[in-house]
């Protein structure tokens, strides 16, 4: 059984209009030898959407509960994309850390992964878990991914769940597509909200995940990113991606909507309520997972979350480099 719903873990690129300047410190500060200043760029930066999960502790706490169940998706894409040991990888959006963690069991001692995140309480619990758990090659740095420059290439890009939260999805792959080496990966898995299901019909599911999607797009997500990447990754002047569906599915005590959707209504309740979308009164939160895990249990019912749909690819040496420059 595995969790499919990881709403939360994304950073934004750019969170005002305008043209603005930024030089950032190494993110490498215990890497001795390792040359990887941030240059200062320009960049003009699009308004992006509002990240309407937040940062709280409880609402890490409950990525990193989600990304247990989630991880078997994740690493099947870095599998099929190519992650190897020895690779430099560059995990943008990175929330609590959970997929830059994954990643370095692919590149091992030998290689390192950086996380990027704009919300600092992220990037503070992110290198907290990667001090503990003694990872000597993981650092996590906040920053705007769409200022942001690294002098020293990467071999791989990976993210989860951030493209839906972008205003500007193709431009966010193409900038960071420049910060491949030729012959590098890039890798994205995001979700297709509108997939998920319950049969029979619980009102009480179908009212949650009604919420949820309301949230999203009232803030500006794409609840459909995933069924987009391809065309995203071909309007981004990359080669077209491979693909990868996969899905949580169950029910009665393993039902996955039980466990997570509550939780996610839980963190966008502020958003909802100031949305007009639901009152406190209405949502009931306290009670919520209560009512929707017995009422699927008398159903009998079986829940799909939404679906998280992958793509990947790899930059040419020559032709694919050439593009993103002429984008």
């Amino acid at each position: 059984m595995h969790q499919a719903f990881d709403a939360g873990q994304h950073a934004f690129i750019g969170s005002e209009l305008g043209t603005h300047d930024f030089t950032e410190d190494s993110p490498y500060p215990n890497y001795a030898g390792v040359a990887a200043e941030l240059r200062p760029v320009r960049a003009s930066v699009a308004a992006a959407p509002s990240y309407a999960l937040g940062h709280s502790q409880r609402e890490l706490t409950r990525l990193s509960t989600q990304a247990t169940l989630f991880e078997p998706f994740t690493r099947r894409m870095c599998e099929r994309a190519g992650l190897t040991p020895g690779m430099r990888v560059l995990d943008v959006g990175s929330g609590n850390g959970d997929v830059a963690f994954l990643a370095a069991s692919f590149v091992g001692e030998s290689g390192e992964v950086l996380g990027v995140d704009r919300a600092p309480a992220a990037v503070q619990a992110a290198n907290a878990r990667a001090q503990a758990a003694a990872f000597k090659n993981v650092t996590f740095t906040a920053g705007d991914l769409a200022t942001m420059f690294f002098a020293k290439p990467f071999d791989a890009v990976i993210g989860r769940l951030v493209l839906m939260y972008q205003a500007d999805p193709v431009a966010v792959l193409r900038r960071l597509a420049r910060q491949l080496r030729p012959g590098g990966v890039i890798a994205f898995q995001e979700f297709d909200v509108e997939a998920a299901k319950c049969h029979p019909e619980s009102p009480t599911f179908c009212q949650a995940m009604g919420w949820i999607r309301a949230a999203l797009e009232k803030t500006g997500a794409d609840n459909r990113m995933g069924l987009k990447l391809f065309s995203t990754f071909v309007a981004a002047g990359l080669p077209a991606p491979s693909m990868s569906l996969e899905a949580s599915i169950g029910g009665g005590e393993n039902d996955p909507g039980s466990l997570l959707l509550p939780e996610v209504v839980r963190s966008l309740l502020p958003v909802i309520e100031s949305l007009g979308i639901a009152s406190a009164e209405q949502v009931q939160i306290e009670s919520l997972e209560s009512r929707v895990r017995a009422e699927i249990a008398e159903l009998g019912a079986v829940t799909i979350l939404p679906t998280l749909i992958g793509a990947w690819t790899k930059l040419s040496v020559c032709s694919s480099l050439a593009s993103l420059r002429a984008a």
